[in-house]
């Protein structure tokens, strides 16, 4: 089998999925987020009865096909890891996660909660800690985004080397991106609670990031 055509249809494939996975995480946290701060109950309840689980479906698994066809490209190239390939998967593998086991099941609670509410019931008392569960770690997950593609995109073109003789930069980094992953699952939201804050944020952890794979 022709190894490079079965990267080639992994890169396709990771552009697609990722396209679709990051597109949406915008999407929630650029538009859909800011609308619901302005929208009714009516209308936040309608959106999510009928529009989020939709959105939904496509975000969690454009992350999982991301993450997959991501797996085979870094299994094919085995040797030719390079530092900033390593922080940005290491980041793309978190936000996998965060979608899987905290955003997912934390909207699940809060999908259910409106559903009753639609249906004449009352809330789900867990929906009130589920919903701001969500929204930090959907909000990590925007900043981390920003790093995210400045690493893949200088994985090929700008790269700060590979490992080799790199570890203070790469535990630095991951020490890092450990520590802004811990405030999104036992933290607070602080300036991740509006958009010119997330922005700001990533902005500040790409810049930093930076800093640590070209002078440490």
């Amino acid at each position: 089998m022709d190894m490079a055509f079965v990267d080639y249809l992994a890169r396709w494939g990771h552009f697609l999925a990722g396209i679709t996975w990051i597109g949406l995480l915008y999407y929630f946290n650029l538009v859909q987020g800011e609308y619901f701060k302005e929208a009714d109950a009516g209308a936040r309840n309608d959106a999510f009865v009928k529009l989020v689980p939709r959105a939904l479906w496509w975000f969690r698994w454009g992350a999982m096909f991301t993450l997959l066809t991501g797996l085979v490209m870094l299994g094919i190239r085995g040797a030719g890891v390079t530092l900033d390939i390593v922080l940005g998967a290491t980041m793309a593998i978190i936000m996998f996660l965060n979608v899987w086991l905290v955003i997912w099941p934390n909207q699940k609670i809060v999908i259910a909660s409106n559903q009753q509410i639609k249906a004449g019931g009352q809330a789900l008392p867990e929906a009130a800690a589920a919903a701001p569960k969500a929204a930090l770690a959907s909000r990590t997950n925007s900043t981390f985004s920003i790093p995210m593609l400045y690493f893949m995109g200088s994985s090929a073109h700008y790269s700060a080397g590979g490992l080799d003789g790199r570890t203070t930069a790469l535990v630095v980094g991951l020490v890092i991106i450990a520590a802004i992953e811990a405030n999104a699952l036992f933290g607070k939201q602080g300036p991740m609670t509006t958009v010119r804050g997330w922005i700001t944020c990533g902005l500040v952890l790409t810049v930093v990031l930076v800093g640590v794979t070209r002078f440490l």
